[in-house]
């Protein structure tokens, strides 16, 4: 039998793939070469997961690869009509990011609840400026998204006190369904975006959203940008309707210096970094290559999307 095509969609720096060395016969492609080359291959992994060429070109003529990867945990990126109706299976990197996330996301609660934004900027000043900062314990949050990066921001804040109410895309055990948002929002002092982008969750947060919001609370997104309604929530700040917010995910990446949101008060701008900690290309590497071994020993694959939610499905105890 002759080796698998693997062909990657790749950016700089490239994943490691030497334990494929004779295992795997590996080509690489920018976005320009990729719709030439994708008849051929067998297994396509995208590397570049900011991306969109695999949505432009996979509606084009001849086969299509049996396996496609994303180097990423969400997948509305590649995810067309044509790749969702085929029989292709799609993969995802759930495991690597969801503890960095966490991290991050309990970062900036700390951040927000102590004015450590406040003291830096006052050190700056050089000005001694006693203040009264947020006793987290006790506090209510709302985290949007029940899969394991909202499971495992719920588990992070919960050790510090907070009481945390999960709300997935419908209710079951210990999880809230969509129908009670708006009711925990109302209560909450920390809402939690960690939601995957599909056609529901498209500018969910808007202006009435965060009417619903209490004036102290926060509200912090590090699921996908055009899940919030970027203007609606810079108003919002402006008109002091919420106390503050924290965005690492925007509707267009890289937030470019003539972006309005840089100057928005209370808002705390990060570059869709939350997942990254040191070493993470390396760990997205062998992921693959562990995958790649099952795929091509005919095992079964985990991290399998469903193609029509746009997204892993969480299992459930007894499901």
């Amino acid at each position: 039998m002759s080796e698998p095509t693997l062909l990657v969609l790749d950016t700089d720096p490239s994943p490691r793939l030497g334990r494929l060395t004779g295992r795997a016969r590996i080509r690489y492609t920018d976005e320009a070469g990729l719709a030439a080359r994708l008849p051929s291959a067998d297994v396509l992994l995208v590397w570049d997961f900011a991306s969109d060429a695999v949505r432009a070109a996979w509606p084009g003529e001849g086969p299509r690869p049996a396996w496609v990867h994303m180097a990423s945990a969400g997948v509305d990126r590649l995810l067309c009509p044509e790749l969702t109706a085929s029989g292709t299976v799609v993969t995802n990197a759930r495991g690597i990011f969801e503890r960095p996330i966490a991290e991050y996301v309990t970062g900036l609660v700390l951040a927000f609840a102590k004015d450590f934004p406040g003291t830096l900027e006052l050190q700056r000043r050089r000005q001694w400026r006693h203040r009264e900062s947020t006793q987290l314990a006790g506090s209510r949050a709302v985290v949007v998204g029940a899969g394991p990066v909202g499971r495992e921001i719920t588990r992070l804040l919960i050790a510090l006190g907070v009481r945390v109410a999960l709300v997935g895309r419908r209710a079951r055990r210990t999880i809230h369904g969509a129908e009670d948002l708006d009711r925990l929002t109302a209560l909450a002092d920390w809402v939690i975006c960690a939601a995957p982008l599909t056609e529901s969750t498209r500018g969910m947060f808007d202006a009435r959203f965060f009417g619903l919001m209490q004036p102290s609370a926060r509200f912090i997104n590090v699921g996908r940008g055009p899940m919030v309604v970027e203007d609606d929530l810079a108003e919002a700040l402006r008109r002091r309707w919420i106390a503050g917010a924290a965005l690492d995910v925007f509707e267009q990446e890289p937030l470019g210096p003539q972006s309005p949101l840089w100057d928005v008060p209370d808002l705390i701008v990060s570059p869709h970094m939350s997942g990254d900690t040191a070493g993470w290309r390396d760990r997205l590497s062998e992921q693959f290559v562990a995958m790649y071994e099952l795929w091509a020993a005919g095992e079964p694959l985990p991290n399998v999307v469903d193609k029509q939610r746009g997204y892993v499905p969480v299992r459930e105890p007894g499901e």
